[in-house]
């Protein structure tokens, strides 16, 4: 019922916007934590709320691989990939250095690097349940990702025109710290469509990183006890389905009718997950680290978009 509500206004958004300010995920865990608040779910729907939760995010994960195009990508050729690779890479590690030098727990301190340096909302939901992090920081991460994934939407078209940059270069810029796919498109459509095209890829390269991410963390991460995790949690299984459905995709073996909706799957099994997840948030824990996750989340974005502009000044180089 949560996910249906929150599906339903990012409908209403569409049709009323003709663009989508937060998304069904965004919405549906910020219902789910109000309802928390009033109404803490009875013990005959926490099995469902923690299924929800748990398998059918994991799912959500395996079949967001299928998005991916390793010909397309390979098509930008290795300088720029390289340099996206670094970029995330650094993005990451320094963001997550800045979060804790906010003060943020070590799980909240990496979600929100993850989604600003790799895809949004997408890499938190994946990066999540990789480190064991908790529903209240994981509906902070969210939060204010999505507002400034708005706020990046609104300022990039200027910034291009102020910083004088070309329509590759803008498109560059917003794949490299836009979270979402539709949020790149929006922010470069003024911009034309030669902006369009390079940003999506550019975007689409960063949603490829998710998966080596999601290793590196589940290597480098500690369970509770402080010990290395078992080798079943060395590389979780649903980030191998991730993989595979991107190689699958890569390989055309998974039929180009079929991507539309097996996307479509995703978003909504990622909507309940997430709805799942706001129904086991304490706002009160959300409230306490706001001022700290938003200042992280500031300053992991600030740190990312100094780095694609290095990026875009270096490739004009060469």
């Amino acid at each position: 019922m949560v996910a249906a509500v929150a599906m339903g206004l990012q409908s209403f958004e569409t049709q009323v916007f003709d663009r989508i300010w937060l998304e069904g995920l965004v919405l549906a865990i910020l219902i789910g934590a109000g309802v928390r608040t009033f109404w803490p779910p009875p013990e005959t729907f926490r099995a469902g709320v923690a299924f929800s939760a748990g398998f059918l995010l994991e799912v959500a994960v395996v079949l967001l691989g299928a998005s991916l195009s390793a010909p397309a990508l390979a098509a930008m050729g290795p300088t720029l990939l390289l340099g996206i690779v670094l970029v995330v890479a650094v993005g990451v590690t320094g963001g997550y250095w800045l979060g804790r030098w906010c003060g943020l727990t070590r799980n909240a301190a990496l979600l929100v690097p993850a989604a600003t340096a790799s895809c949004g909302n997408s890499a938190i939901v994946a990066v999540a349940p990789v480190i064991g992090a908790k529903g209240e920081e994981v509906s902070a991460a969210i939060g204010f990702t999505a507002v400034l994934g708005v706020g990046m939407v609104l300022l990039l078209p200027v910034v291009a025109d102020l910083l004088g940059l070309s329509i590759t270069d803008a498109g560059v810029l917003a794949g490299l710290t836009v979270y979402a796919v539709p949020q790149v498109l929006a922010a470069v459509a003024p911009m034309g469509l030669a902006a369009a095209q390079v940003g999506t890829l550019v975007k689409l390269t960063r949603v490829l990183m998710l998966g080596p991410v999601c290793i590196v963390l589940a290597l480098t991460t500690r369970d509770r006890a402080g010990q290395k995790p078992g080798l079943a949690r060395l590389i979780p299984w649903f980030i191998l389905g991730f993989i595979a459905m991107a190689a699958l995709r890569s390989f055309g073996l998974i039929p180009e009718a079929l991507i539309g909706p097996i996307t479509g799957v995703a978003g909504v099994l990622t909507v309940i997950a997430m709805a799942a997840l706001g129904l086991t948030t304490d706002l009160r824990a959300v409230l306490r680290s706001g001022p700290r996750a938003a200042l992280a989340a500031v300053l992991s974005l600030a740190l990312l978009s100094v780095l694609a502009l290095g990026l875009i000044g270096l490739l004009n180089l060469l």
